[in-house]
């Protein structure tokens, strides 16, 4: 199924998934999985725990609210494949961020761990039906399905790389 099949289209979310291609869901995550092996890890590194502006995540901490969001929703697809009712409950990025060690931690570890857990994310989606991708679940902002979450990850990757691009790998030394 393809990003254009998404029905409804969550209102919030569609700003991820806006940015992923509209091709099967299958080939938007591995091309999102490519996308992790082709990271300007050199580059980051040079930047180190640098931020655009105060207050703001650092390239490390970006990634793990990369992992941290990937965990959520796999967790959300796999309610709502299994036909959960329950709402699933918000998560406060910021608090995530603020109880993280991503600063502690390599860049490689990060983006390692950040690549485990897409191929566990794969996996769980070649395991979903067509039927169970267009069930739906209800969550803090709405209903949306099981293929839209698919899409939202691979969308929320461009989303936060482009953030990394445009702010970030402008302050190399």
């Amino acid at each position: 199924m393809k990003k254009s099949d998404i029905y409804p289209m969550p209102e919030y979310f569609d700003r991820y998934i806006n940015l992923a291609d509209d091709v099967e869901l299958k080939k938007a995550l591995d091309i999102s999985a490519e996308e992790l092996n082709n990271l300007p890890v050199e580059q980051w590194e040079t930047i180190g725990d640098k931020v655009y502006e105060p207050g703001k995540w650092t390239i490390k901490d970006i990634l793990q609210h990369m992992i941290d969001t990937e965990r959520i929703f796999a967790y959300r697809a796999l309610c709502f494949a299994r036909g959960e009712t329950s709402r699933m409950p918000s998560f406060d990025e910021e608090e995530y961020g603020r109880n993280t060690n991503a600063n502690q931690r390599t860049l490689e570890n990060l983006i390692d761990e950040l690549k485990t857990n897409r191929a566990s994310f794969i996996a769980l989606y070649n395991s979903f039906t067509d039927e169970m991708l267009l069930r739906t679940g209800l969550s803090f902002k709405g209903i949306y399905s099981v293929l839209a979450i698919g899409f939202i990850i691979a969308g929320h990757q461009r989303w936060h790389l482009n953030i990394i691009r445009e702010r970030y790998e402008g302050l190399v030394n």
